[in-house]
């Protein structure tokens, strides 16, 4: 049987860095880790092609190919699932469908062939046994979750690897906290599963013996979620991995306790990590408080950042505007906070309830949900009716973004940053490309761009003050130019004037 998976287009989105992947000449940032999970899953007689449409078109000639699709994705990739589908339909080619988009709105694809949803080590093998015998059924749901000491190396081989900038693994699914907001529990479980320390190693065993050498990204639900099976375990087998190998430089998601723990931050910087992405979502504790993010209150939040980055490891972080706490002095407030605490990659996206969650239960209760998420939490839309009013909240957050992402406070914010950040140890090898970039970055930067003069006064200052993390400097220049088209295209333009000073 020849099956054909197919990963949906991004839309221009803060995470998808379009614009500063055209610097080293990469197409995407992460490959679809989800299909190339299912691909290992697939019988060894299956016939597999992948087509990442964030890299390549998808072709008539890969429909006619194909037997059957498989296809997974976000929220964010609806418009183009609902693209890919139908011409599957026109041509006549039975789709199967899994992943977050699908298991948390089964219901919106009623046209679908089959839907195999929660996780695939579980409900794919019943539909491969259904379909061997000839009578699949259209929807597979599994009422518990995998051992993923069971998940299999994906199918690296099925990816054109040069167009990405990252590749992905997975150590663990499942989070102990309980956010109001977020649907990764409802998803994967309170408990972390974690996989063997050797299955990560083979993992990256394979990476390295196809030539990959770059970036690695750990996409864990919450990474410290068991802080004492990675000191003992997980950790010294990723630093005793590394003796002897060029490259790989690692990053993943965590909570602010991380702050808390020297020892791990120490072991993880050891280990070749060198960024974490934590949800820091408001100074405000009563926000803190409604969202149920315990974790975050009761400390002092800029303080913590800065620990995280004296050991070594950048801080991006998530925020959120709209809470039923927030009032208009919340802009000012998280503006104040992301300048004074360097986090360069301050992903501040509107309040969302997505389906499933404890957050969306209560407005459904209070008849405040108007539409669907987009899944995008930085294109300044809603799906909820604030509490301060939606045109008071939108104001809001088009002034903080137009803030944080002009050249001028933008760069500033990374100068505090490197005053700041520990010199990690894992550095990504130079690769041509990457010394391109750097000119790249001169001429499009630091002669035609509007930041030209914030460019060369941040690079001369790295050169003279921190010299050893000048392609780090640069690096977040181009993010910079990437999270500003960003906003100027999608965000910004539906702003009203306001008068000059704090909102």
């Amino acid at each position: 049987m020849n099956v054909l998976l197919v990963y949906p287009r991004f839309p221009d989105t803060f995470w998808s860095l379009r614009y500063a992947l055209r610097f080293i000449r990469r197409s995407a940032s992460h490959p679809p880790l989800g299909l190339l999970t299912i691909g290992a899953l697939l019988p060894g007689d299956f016939d597999k092609r992948l087509v990442d449409m964030n890299v390549e078109a998808l072709t008539d000639g890969d429909l006619g190919w194909a037997d059957m699709v498989f296809i997974s994705a976000m929220v964010v990739q609806r418009e183009s699932v609902r693209s890919v589908i139908a011409r599957c339909r026109e041509k006549g080619v039975p789709v199967v469908a899994g992943g977050p988009l699908f298991t948390g709105e089964p219901d919106e694809f009623s046209d679908l062939d089959h839907l195999v949803l929660d996780e695939a080590e579980i409900t794919l093998p019943l539909f491969l046994k259904d379909l061997k015998a000839g009578r699949p059924k259209r929807v597979y749901r599994s009422e518990g979750f995998c051992s993923i000491e069971q998940s299999p190396t994906p199918a690296w081989d099925l990816l054109k690897m040069k167009k990405y900038a990252s590749m992905s693994l997975q150590f663990s699914r499942g989070c102990p906290f309980n956010c109001d907001f977020c649907n990764v529990t409802v998803l994967f479980g309170h408990k972390p599963r974690m996989k063997r320390p050797e299955q990560i190693t083979a993992e990256l065993d394979s990476l390295y013996a196809l030539g990959w050498r770059g970036n690695v990204f750990f996409v864990d639900d919450n990474f410290i979620g068991n802080k004492q099976y990675l000191k003992s375990r997980l950790l010294p087998a990723l630093i005793a991995w590394r003796k002897g190998k060029k490259g790989f430089v690692f990053y993943t998601e965590a909570s602010i306790n991380l702050a808390d723990d020297p020892e791990l931050m120490r072991l993880m910087v050891r280990a070749g990590f060198d960024s974490v992405f934590i949800g820091i979502e408001s100074p405000d504790e009563a926000c803190l408080a409604e969202c149920r993010k315990k974790q975050n209150t009761n400390r002092d939040l800029l303080q913590s950042v800065k620990i995280i980055q004296r050991a070594g490891l950048q801080v991006t972080g998530g925020f959120i505007v709209g809470f039923d706490n927030d009032t208009r002095s919340i802009f000012q407030r998280q503006i104040d906070f992301i300048q004074k605490s360097g986090i360069v990659t301050a992903m501040v996206g509107i309040l969302n309830a997505p389906p499933g969650t404890r957050l969306f239960a209560r407005l459904q209760g209070e008849n405040r949900l108007i539409s669907k998420i987009t899944g995008d939490n930085v294109d300044g839309t809603t799906n909820i009716i604030p509490k301060m009013g939606i045109d008071s909240l939108l104001e809001g957050y088009r002034t903080l973004m137009g803030h944080i992402y002009s050249p001028k406070h933008y760069y500033r914010r990374v100068k505090v940053f490197l005053k700041e950040f520990g010199v990690p140890r894992a550095k990504a090898p130079l690769t041509f490309q990457s010394f391109l970039a750097f000119f790249r970055s001169c001429f499009l930067l630091g002669v035609w761009g509007k930041e030209r003069f914030q460019y060369w006064k941040l690079l001369f200052w790295t050169l003279l003050r921190k010299p050893r993390v000048v392609s780090l400097a640069v690096t977040l220049a181009v993010y910079g130019y990437h999270y500003r088209r960003i906003c100027e295209m999608y965000i910004l333009p539906k702003r009203k004037a306001l008068p000059a000073g704090k909102v």
